[in-house]
């Protein structure tokens, strides 16, 4: 039996009815055998074990399981045991449940938790004074973290604090002091507290300052003690200093510069572009010069006036000596876009720097050049994105990317997909369809084909030169429905494909609607497309909001179908809704009575700053119907003044988002007004 064991009560654990508990996974009847694995001689199972206790007890959140107060006493037993392997992860669990004790709505929080923690939380407070430092950290962040530090903590942690010496350690205690003071009841514990943070922010060492701003960042004294611009240079000589790396070893923080950039980046929300100028700062560190965009990118993607005041920084660092910095600087004056447009130039130079990043996708400087200058719509990008096409080159995905687009999240420095790219430069087609339409060919990649039919699509009747080999791939019966996009989009010019489309609608299976709709797209007849599009826009079991834009597309022809799209243009699905509206609208010749309420509810929440994709069709929609559009003009008319960015989905579509949803706003309030 190993030391660490003796300290669990086996008596107490067996007491316990574990298999009448639950945890994220089910019964917890494996408890009892993960935390004899803790306490094992071998420190990877012991590991191994600490983990899969936390994945069960905790995993991503959400609750506190009814196994988590059982386990608590046990757990930390084998916490303080200086023979466990796993203390460190066993403390993790402890923090991340106390934690989220305090998020979670009361139905989510296990009724024996809070007892079981104020009866258990000395245990935790005992392990300051461990001899272990990375245990005092873990010890301290659990206070640091936790909803409920209890009046005990904070004459342990002030206690810890004249006792402890080691610097790193010190980082934690001054954040947990800071949450135990928050929470604390005003006397002497909590003044003798109040006072050491604020003397801290005068301290000699940059990391304790750094800390002591974080500790006091909720509390209304900290503005008194430290105004904005004080503030401002805490934060910046601390974390420009060699000494930040310090944070990478504490429990609360642990990690890097960029990380720690992110972190602190909280304390100074808001639209002011102060804290990224002071980061972009020329700096000898490489990551410090990364972080330095990383921020900058992190204030542009949410807001819309520091972009004059970043600009210039932004620019700067194309010429960066390492490969990194200049691939994410070209990569930010590629979100910007056309507001970037005036350092075409600059980007330029960088169309032959091949250097390439260390990421698994190895993407070029050139790369996030060309990129710039498409959305520049700069001509010099054109010979490269020819060479793109063929597919030997990497660089651009084969798919495109999408990340959350949480306003506290690190920008994504990533490249568009080459189709992405392809489509927003119809001004450019006839430069680019040479080289697409070598690869519309049968034996291509049906992926791909469809890929390249969107960009066609997206041209529109700019891309008439590519219809013969479109007519030669409709014959194909696995590749057709790319060409069939394609031709939707370019129009008249591909009548000669009409019958082969009307053939293929007449088929049944997942692509008959396209193949009707870009029938009539090409020219044919509204019967044949209206008997295909007609029941699959309105069924109640099969309407999508794709099926009801085609349908639109056949107006009046389609008016039988009125009153079923009345119906939908109620509906809870705000995609269906708004579709079935826009055809409503387009089928009776101007129906605004229905379908302005219904658009209207999709996008109420936009002046609000919460956008949704669906709401950049709605306002599209509104924006055709003129006059009648009012109610939703009067709605949305201080957006064009609204400093911040609208957006869903994070990285380089945050920017194109925010571009596409205020133009269709502008068109709106014109057509409106």
């Amino acid at each position: 039996m190993s030391e660490g064991w003796k300290s669990i009560d086996r008596a107490e654990l067996e007491a316990v009815d574990w298999a009448g508990l639950k945890h994220n996974y089910g019964t917890a009847e494996d408890v009892p055998d993960l935390l004899r694995r803790c306490a094992g001689p071998d420190p990877g199972d012991a590991e191994d074990a600490a983990f899969d206790l936390l994945n069960n007890l905790y995993h991503q959140g959400g609750w506190v399981c009814p196994a988590a107060a059982a386990a608590l006493p046990f757990v930390l037993r084998l916490a303080a045991a200086p023979q466990v392997t796993p203390r460190r992860t066993l403390l993790e669990l402890v923090g991340r449940l106390a934690a989220e004790a305090g998020r979670v709505e009361a139905r989510f929080l296990d009724p024996h938790w809070s007892a079981a923690w104020e009866r258990h939380l000395p245990d935790v407070l005992a392990l300051l004074a461990d001899p272990e430092p990375e245990i005092r950290r873990a010890a301290a962040d659990v206070i640091g973290a936790c909803a409920d530090p209890g009046e005990d903590a904070l004459p342990a942690l002030l206690s810890r604090w004249h006792a402890e010496s080691d610097p790193v350690t010190r980082l934690d205690l001054v954040l947990a002091l800071g949450n135990a003071a928050r929470h604390g009841r005003a006397g002497a514990p909590s003044d003798e507290a109040a006072a050491l943070l604020d003397s801290l922010l005068a301290a000699p060492e940059p990391q304790l300052r750094l800390a002591a701003l974080h500790a006091l960042s909720d509390r209304t004294r900290a503005s008194a003690t430290a105004p904005a611009e004080g503030r401002l240079e805490i934060a910046l000589s601390a974390l420009r200093d060699p000494s930040v790396e310090l944070w990478q070893r504490t429990s609360a923080a642990e990690c890097g510069v960029r990380g720690m950039h992110q972190w602190t980046a909280s304390l100074f929300d808001g639209a002011s572009p102060a804290f990224a100028l002071g980061l972009m700062a020329d700096h000898p560190d490489e990551e410090q010069r990364v972080g330095g965009l990383e921020q900058a990118a992190r204030v542009l993607s949410r807001w819309r006036s520091p972009v004059d005041a970043l600009l210039p920084g932004v620019v700067a660092r194309l010429d960066d000596p390492a490969a990194e910095v200049r691939y994410r600087a070209a990569e930010l004056l590629a979100c910007l876009g056309p507001a970037a447009a005036a350092h075409a130039d600059a980007v330029a130079v960088l169309l032959d720097d091949t250097a390439v990043r260390a990421t698994r996708g190895g993407e070029a400087v050139a790369d996030a050049a060309v990129w710039a200058l498409a959305r520049m719509n700069d001509p010099r990008c054109l010979p490269r994105l020819t060479e793109h096409v063929p597919g030997t080159r990497p660089g651009f995905a084969s798919a495109g990317a999408y990340y959350g687009g949480s306003a506290n999240s690190f920008h994504h420095p990533s490249l568009p997909a080459l189709h992405e790219v392809l489509a927003d430069l119809p001004d450019h087609a006839q430069a680019l369809l040479p080289a697409i339409c070598d690869r519309l060919d049968p034996t291509e990649d049906p992926r791909n084909l469809r890929r390249f039919g969107e960009v066609l699509a997206a041209w529109g009747p700019a891309a008439e030169s590519a219809v013969p080999p479109l007519l030669v791939l409709l014959a194909d019966d696995e590749r057709w429905p790319a060409a069939a996009t394609a031709l939707a989009g370019i129009g008249g010019a591909g009548r000669a494909g009409r019958e082969a489309l009307l053939t293929r609608s007449g088929t049944g299976g997942p692509d008959a609607e396209l193949a009707a709709w870009a029938y009539w797209r090409v020219g044919g007849e509204p019967g044949p497309a209206l008997d295909v599009l007609g029941p699959a826009a309105t069924d109640e079991d099969r309407a999508t909001h794709s099926a009801l834009s085609r349908l639109a597309d056949l107006g009046p022809h389609a008016a039988g179908y009125a009153d079923r799209l009345r119906e939908l243009a109620a509906a809870e699905d705000h995609w269906v809704r708004t579709q079935a509206a826009h055809a409503l609208w387009a089928v009776t010749g101007g129906d605004t009575e229905t379908a302005v309420p219904a658009l209207l509810e999709v996008v109420r929440k936009l002046p609000d700053g919460t956008y949704l994709p669906v709401m950049l069709p709605a306002v599209r929609h509104l924006a055709r119907m003129g006059e009648a559009a009012a109610p939703a003009a009067r709605l949305l008319q201080d957006l064009p003044a609204d400093d911040r960015r609208l957006y869903y989905f994070g990285g380089w579509r945050g920017f194109t988002e925010d571009e596409a949803i205020r133009t269709a706003v502008d068109q709106l309030l014109a057509g409106a007004w």
